[in-house]
């Protein structure tokens, strides 16, 4: 496998928000597959999926687009500045955490950065909860879908991917995350009648 080809092949199969908002690079000494970190509010740019070439080649063609698709799914699918309520109690917080801090209020900066802690706390909470795993993988399969594959294929293709990534890395055992991302995958590409119940999906 020619990696500059490869990369080229990635890129034309990524949704143009994909090719806007992430980067790959090529990363030979991680001992995992395919690496993105969690994007923090602060960073900037775009954002790295960290690829080791040498273990990717292990992968079916199918299954490198779709985990490259899943990959995009996750860091385009992070919006920290899409306004809810835990945002705008952030903004609130830093506002009046800056406040405090000119009028040297000690008890008001520490109500404030408090305050701020615990929205931000939950917030990266609710980013990297199961259901936003979940959303991933089904967002990647619409997108393989429009790539060629049904979408019955690409959940069967990424259900493949997560066993033979952990195979490659040699891990013993699935995370939970992957266990129950591999239950929902199995109901989308119709090996089983059973699905992601919704408390474990809500993360309640």
């Amino acid at each position: 496998m020619n990696q500059d080809t490869e990369i080229s092949h990635l890129l034309e199969l990524m949704p143009a928000s994909g090719r806007m908002m992430t980067r790959i690079v090529s990363k030979p000494q991680s001992a995992k597959v395919i690496e993105v970190d969690f994007p923090l509010p602060w960073t900037r740019g775009t954002r790295p999926i960290s690829i080791n070439f040498d273990l990717w080649r292990e992968l079916s063609r199918p299954q490198r687009d779709v985990t490259l698709l899943r990959a995009v799914s996750v860091l385009t699918g992070v919006r920290w500045f899409k306004p809810d309520l835990y945002q705008t109690i952030i903004a609130a917080g830093a506002i009046g955490f800056t406040v405090e801090l000119v009028q040297v209020d000690a008890v008001g900066i520490v109500v404030a950065g408090g305050l701020t802690a615990l929205a931000v706390q939950r917030l990266w909470r609710d980013k990297r909860a199961i259901q936003r795993e979940l959303e991933a993988d089904e967002t990647a399969i619409k997108v393989a879908a429009r790539r060629g594959y049904t979408e019955t294929e690409a959940a069967r293709h990424l259900l493949g991917a997560i066993e033979a990534v952990a195979r490659i890395e040699n891990r013993s055992s699935l995370t939970f995350a992957e266990l129950i991302r591999s239950q929902n995958l199995k109901k989308l590409a119709n090996l089983s009648f059973v699905g992601v119940p919704d408390n474990v999906r809500e993360g309640s």
